[in-house]
Parts: C-alpha cells; structure tokens; sequence
C-alpha cells in the first residue's frame, strides 16, 4: 500500500514539474509584456509578477506596426489550409480505405514514406515551382495567398489520419446506404464523412497549429510588409524596436490568442478523434 501511494506521489510531482518548467516560458512572456518601463525585465532573482501592470505595450504593438493587416493575413492562410486539407485529406483517405483497386497498397505506403521527407529538403523546388508559377506577393495578394498555402494543402499525416477514421466505419453502414439508393459520393458526403467529424477536428487543430505558427516558407516567399503573416510580423519587432522587449513580448501573446481559441473551441472533438485515428488498419 506504502509502495503504491509513493508511486503515485512520484509520478504525479514529476508531471507536475514537468508542466511547471513547460509553462515557465508562457508565464515568463505574459509578465514581460505587463511591465512597465520602469521595470526591469531581466532582474535577478526573476520578478514574475509585474509591480505595476500595463497593457501599453499591447496598445504600443498594435498602432505602431500592422499587427491587424498581419492578423488577417494569418487567418486567411489558416484557414484555406485548414480547409483544403480537411477536404483533400478526406478524399484521399476514403479510397484508401474503402475501395479496392490495384496498386492500393503501393499508393498508400508511398503517400507515408513522403512523411520520412522534411519541407526543408524540397523547399528550393517547391519556391522554384512558385517563383515560375508568379504565386508570389510581388504581382498580387490573391496569387501571394496561393503561394503561402498551396504547398502545405495537403500531406500524408492528414492522408493516413483520415484513412484510419475511415477504416473504423463498419462495412454495413455503407452497404445499407447503398442498398437505399446512394451512389459514392453520396455515401461519402452524407452518410461516412459526418461520422468522423472528431478526426476532421483533430485534424483541423493540427493544421491550424502547423499553418499559424509556420514561419519559415513566409519569410522566403514574402517581400511586401502588407504580406507579412503574424509569424514573420512578430520576428521583424525585433529589428523595429530591438531594445524594447516588452513590445515584442506583447505581440508574441497575441499571435498566440487564435491557436488558444481555436484549440478550446474544437477540444471536445480532439481525445476522440485520436483515438478514431490510432485504429490499427
């Protein structure tokens, strides 16, 4: 009895220092941007708790840079990501799991060995493909928004997440569906897709997460201020106010509100839909 309650006694203070030391670099942003500048942010011994609260560095970044003009921009980009991937995913992942034709299996090993291949490793091909193809934001927004989300529309985790869910639906639910007049499309849109909704939502956050916080594809193919998503706005801070760390502090606190928002807004569905996506296939 001793042996097991000191078990338990260990496991749960070292998932609690665990949480506490991942939480630090939240709590330790949140405190620089509501300091003053009478307040020395980089004290020894760490003072957490601001001795005079301020929300001017908010008020600071949003007037002095276009954090609005950034914010949309990062919406847009989101968002269509989210949403091709939710509808390619899907259309991909339900031949994968419910039709048989030749060379299935060859397909669905190459869409996952394509997991194995980081971005980093086809980046020059893929900005060349968009250079040629004037998907930059130097001729338009529209083609400058193409050029930001086409080449994360679609991707083999999204592939495999949503064959899995798709796996999981009983034969029968689609035979009977079938049998009371349904063609394929039909069948999917109707009957097999609002049955994985918790997969679509898991997969949504993930999407989400990735596109919003993706910082590295924007830098290269953005050259116009207008452009810029959060990610990059937030970096160049530090080149307009290199000494001010609060500013930079507060705009990284608001670029980080959507991915809370989104991820509260969609976390009923997120145990369920992992554990639809786990199912061995």
């Amino acid at each position: 009895m001793f042996k097991r309650l000191f078990e338990k006694f260990s496991t749960h203070t070292a998932l609690i220092v665990i949480s506490l030391l991942s939480i630090f670099p939240f709590v330790w942003l949140i405190s620089t941007s509501l300091k003053g500048l009478d307040e020395n942010i980089f004290a020894y011994p760490p003072v957490i708790i601001p001795e005079h609260f301020t929300l001017q560095n908010y008020t600071g970044v949003w007037d002095k840079v276009n954090f609005l003009g950034y914010f949309i921009n990062s919406m847009v980009v989101a968002g269509f990501t989210v949403l091709l991937n939710l509808i390619l995913s899907s259309l991909a992942g339900y031949p994968l799991a419910r039709m048989n034709f030749r060379g299935k299996r060859i397909i669905f090993f190459s869409v996952l060995a394509t997991i194995m291949v980081p971005f980093q490793a086809i980046m020059l091909p893929v900005y060349l493909i968009t250079l040629k193809l004037h998907m930059v934001d130097s001729v338009n927004n529209f083609m400058g928004y193409l050029g930001l989300i086409l080449p994360f529309a679609v991707n083999a985790f999204g592939i495999f997440l949503m064959r899995q869910a798709f796996l999981k639906i009983p034969k029968e639910v689609e035979e009977a569906a079938i049998v009371d007049g349904c063609n394929v499309f039909q069948v999917f849109f109707r009957v097999l897709l609002p049955m994985v909704k918790p997969t679509l939502a898991v997969l949504a956050i993930f999407t989400f997460i990735g596109s919003w916080g993706e910082f590295l594809w924007p830098s290269i193919v953005l050259t116009k201020d207008a452009m810029y998503t959060l990610p990059v706005g937030v970096n160049n801070l530090q080149g307009m106010f290199s000494s001010n760390w609060r500013f930079i502090a507060a705009g990284s606190i608001l670029s980080t509100i959507p991915i809370i928002i989104f991820f509260l807004a969609m976390q009923k569905y997120f145990i369920s839909g992992e554990n639809e996506g786990a199912v061995k296939g």
